[in-house]
């Protein structure tokens, strides 16, 4: 289900594609950067890597596989290539407590991020689920934040804008997330921003705060984000028990699943067929 705010839909694919001499011009493909928004951002985002690495024939250090033979897609949109030929994903992984990082950080795709492109809160404590203390977190330690951000940006030629990937109903990926919105609507008023936006169960909630989570970032969304990407947990998981046939999903099935729908999604940005948008 896709949202778009102060765009139409025709705008936003415009944008996108550029005028018909970007889209004729291999040389210089729009370039993206990802952020990754707590715990659920960053395990979405992961797995979000690994479709990607396994669709461009990358592996988990950067390096292109040995039988890769056809080089006309376009890494760049989303990877950095490194004067070693490595590629590293154009992501900044963010959040206020590091077991989620840690996790990445001693997984088998370690080797494939840039580690100065991590940001962990020194008191890592996390936000507690709660909205406010995610907001407040980000406000406090705004500037580390956007250091990296904007050192990531400064490098590129031709950014065309933000992903971001975060849940609405934790503490960090709902208020970080919300407080970095609107600081990025603000401080790259020209760049895309596009949410892909996990949404909780409706279901009786063990957090008693997440609806005033979720109240309180769909605000932020709906006057930020040029596109809202929504996914929804419950839809998520019925589809992997009734479709892949996948017996009580968890949520690493449905994290790989939602990895696999923004890889999917993106597709056309990373192709250079006539017939895709670039």
């Amino acid at each position: 289900f896709f949202f778009f705010k102060q765009k139409t839909a025709y705008e936003m694919l415009r944008s996108l594609v550029g005028s018909e001499m970007c889209i004729r011009d291999r040389d210089m493909p729009k370039q993206i950067i990802t952020l990754q928004i707590g715990q659920c951002g960053n395990q979405v985002g992961l797995e979000f890597w690994k479709s990607l690495c396994r669709e461009h024939g990358i592996n988990n250090e950067g390096a292109l596989d040995k039988y890769i033979t056809d080089k006309e897609d376009n890494k760049d949109v989303f990877f950095s290539q490194g004067n070693d030929g490595r590629y590293t994903p154009r992501a900044v992984l963010i959040d206020l407590e590091p077991r989620v990082i840690n996790t990445i950080q001693e997984s088998a795709f370690s080797g494939l991020y840039n580690p100065s492109n991590m940001y962990i809160s020194k008191e890592g404590t996390g936000a507690g689920n709660n909205w406010v203390q995610g907001y407040a977190q980000c406000e406090q330690n705004y500037e580390e934040i956007i250091k990296i951000i904007d050192r990531e940006a400064d490098q590129l030629e031709n950014l065309e804008g933000f992903i971001m990937i975060h849940s609405i109903s934790g503490g960090t990926g709902s208020g970080l997330g919300s407080y970095l919105l609107e600081k990025l609507k603000d401080r790259f008023p020209k760049k895309l921003i596009q949410t892909y936006s996990i949404f909780p169960n409706l279901d009786p909630q063990d957090v008693v705060v997440q609806p005033y989570n979720n109240l309180l970032t769909l605000k932020r969304l709906t006057l930020n984000a040029d596109s809202v990407v929504v996914l929804d947990n419950k839809a998520l998981s019925k589809f992997a028990a009734d479709k892949l046939n996948i017996p009580n999903p968890g949520i690493v099935q449905t994290n790989q699943l939602t990895g696999t729908i923004l890889c999917d999604s993106t597709h056309p940005l990373r192709s250079v067929s006539y017939t895709h948008l670039r």
